[in-house]
């Protein structure tokens, strides 16, 4: 393999950068050529300025930036046969023999249906905040994703506390609740409300009565978007509803969640992955997420890591009960 592409899709990660330098430097030791693939799927579609030639330049400076410096989007076209046949004409007249995909499912899904087609190999580096992918134990952002809520907890604890107020903060994990059980523990939250656990609202009620019958003077409660109730307002107002007295404030963290220098977790994680999927590449592999699992790396089919469920630690969803009890 003479040259390699590396683009990034899907939601952005911190640690992304610290992956494509990974994935340059590692491409170029080895007598590799690397271009980059600007905005995704999109990019590899339009072509001609969107193809980057890469050097171990070109990445410096990169590894504690957040974001993505080849920029990332969704691509409606891409999930075209025509869009797609478009993507594949354009790393043929580029010389691409192969691809290092950062992202998620979405990103993994298409990689692999662009393989069966036109039998372009990849590997892929799981960058998503979520940590939802089956095949690795971390992805890229998520320990700064975590960190960052946990800073916001913190503060919003303060508060809390000054005014003895009961306060949801609402995180991100649409289907999968890594980052709330986490940042919850981590933040000493008294209710957890995650997207896999269905919880019977009518203990939510009981246990805020409870804290406030006590005299409780502050409360934290971290809820997952994805929650089975709805959202923190969702659960806030249905509180106010059910509870005499009931006094609440929401703080949605939103996008700052994903924003920011990664950590030092994040930046050596996707430097391990950047060149493990590179090396796959050199080795033949193909339609694989490179992963950690154990602190060892590990490919796992790319159909594996988007359609095997990666489950919550039970050792975290226990501690819920035993530190709120």
């Amino acid at each position: 393999m003479k040259k390699i592409g590396v683009f990034t899709s899907g939601g952005d990660a911190p640690g992304m950068n610290a992956c494509v330098r990974a994935v340059v430097r590692t491409a170029i030791f080895n007598g590799i050529e690397v271009v980059g693939i600007m905005h995704g799927y999109n990019g590899m579609i339009q072509g001609g300025e969107e193809f980057i030639p890469m050097t171990s330049r070109s990445v410096g400076n990169i590894i504690q930036r957040g974001g993505t410096i080849l920029k990332s989007s969704r691509s409606e076209e891409f999930r075209t046969k025509e869009g797609r046949k478009k993507a594949y004409d354009n790393l043929l007249a580029n010389g691409i023999e192969g691809i290092v995909c950062i992202g998620g499912n979405g990103t993994f899904t298409g990689a692999e249906i662009f393989y069966n087609e036109f039998g372009i190999p990849s590997i892929g580096a799981p960058g998503t905040i979520d940590n939802d992918l089956y095949g690795t134990d971390f992805t890229i952002g998520f320990d700064t994703a975590i960190n960052t809520a946990m800073d916001a907890i913190d503060k919003i604890r303060d508060t809390a506390d000054s005014h003895g107020r009961i306060f949801f903060i609402e995180v991100m994990g649409r289907e999968a609740g890594f980052i709330a059980l986490a940042s919850g523990i981590a933040g000493g939250a008294e209710v957890i409300l995650l997207p896999e656990i269905k919880e019977d609202i009518a203990e939510v009620i009981q246990f805020f009565k409870d804290r406030q019958t006590s005299k409780k003077s502050f409360s934290i409660a971290i809820v997952a978007e994805g929650n089975y109730e709805g959202g923190a307002f969702a659960i806030s107002d249905r509180l106010k509803k059910e509870i005499p007295g009931f006094e609440s404030r929401v703080v949605i963290l939103g996008h700052i969640q994903r924003g920011g220098s990664p950590s030092a977790y994040d930046r050596v994680l996707a430097s391990k992955l950047g060149n493990a999927a590179v090396e796959a590449l050199m080795k033949g592999e193909k339609n694989k997420m490179a992963g950690l699992i154990n602190n060892r790396v590990v490919l796992t089919p790319f159909h594996d890591s988007i359609f095997m469920k990666k489950d919550l630690n039970p050792d975290l969803l226990k501690l819920i009960d035993i530190f709120n009890s």
